[in-house]
């Protein structure tokens, strides 16, 4: 009888987890149906970056015959992927709460939305400080000889890689506060790594922007602070909970 009433919750949740996914595919479809109207608009403001950048008399190209068509509903997929994740991370809270404590959900809720507020912020700072910096970089260091014309696809792709980059760096003060929270680490052992992760930062802003310090710098630094700002975070978190 216990072994049948486990199965029986078990596929309820199934069930609910199941119709969570439904609603988010549901949500994320007709939120590219409308994003795919506009999608003309939505890759001319993507490329706006580069296209400000370019040489005079170079342009973006297209390679592939159907590429001008695909390519600004790809941008339009990606927007509405972006627009829906907060739907889906609500749908996955809905899942999850019943099984929280009244003390997880005081911690879980805020982290999550300052999870997502954090994402969105590291694509924006992406695509206005970021992307201007990096393409005005790439066409400076064009030789003479040579026209700088990009193929969208690759634009496309080379944009995409950034959002989620910056957008995951930006997540440093959550990780960083979930670590303290739950006693996976101790704010003296953050504290002790400071040296190694700023050097750390510049690594990883070595690696994903182009090879000059200003680049490197603009990943770094804020990823360096956004630590700080998760040490300081976690700390009061910790003392309120004691």
């Amino acid at each position: 009888m216990i072994d049948q009433d486990k199965d029986t919750n078990y596929l309820e949740h199934l069930s609910v987890l199941r119709k969570s996914i439904i609603k988010f595919l549901i949500f994320l479809g007709i939120t590219f149906v409308v994003a795919a109207f506009f999608s003309k608009d939505i890759f001319n403001f993507i490329s706006d970056p580069l296209i400000s950048a370019l040489p005079t008399g170079s342009s973006l190209i297209a390679t592939e015959v159907a590429s001008p068509f695909l390519t600004p509903l790809k941008f339009a997929f990606y927007l509405a992927l972006f627009i829906s994740i907060p739907f889906l991370i609500y749908q996955l809270i809905k899942f999850a709460s019943p099984g929280l404590y009244f003390e997880e959900k005081i911690y879980f809720f805020p982290l999550v939305l300052g999870s997502i507020l954090l994402f969105y912020l590291g694509i924006t700072f992406a695509y206005f400080v970021i992307l201007p910096i990096v393409f005005s970089f790439f066409s400076a260091s064009t030789p003479e000889n040579v026209m700088m014309m990009t193929d969208i696809n690759l634009l496309l792709s080379f944009v995409i890689k950034m959002f989620f980059a910056f957008g995951l760096a930006f997540e440093m003060p959550i990780i960083i506060i979930l670590l303290l929270v739950s006693n996976a680490v101790t704010v003296s052992k953050l504290v002790s790594a400071r040296p190694y992760v700023f050097l750390g930062c510049f690594v990883v802003g070595m690696l994903l922007t182009p090879p000059d310090v200003i680049s490197q710098s603009l990943l770094a630094i804020p990823a360096w602070l956004l630590y700080e700002l998760g040490i300081i975070v976690g700390r009061m978190l910790i003392r309120n909970k004691q």
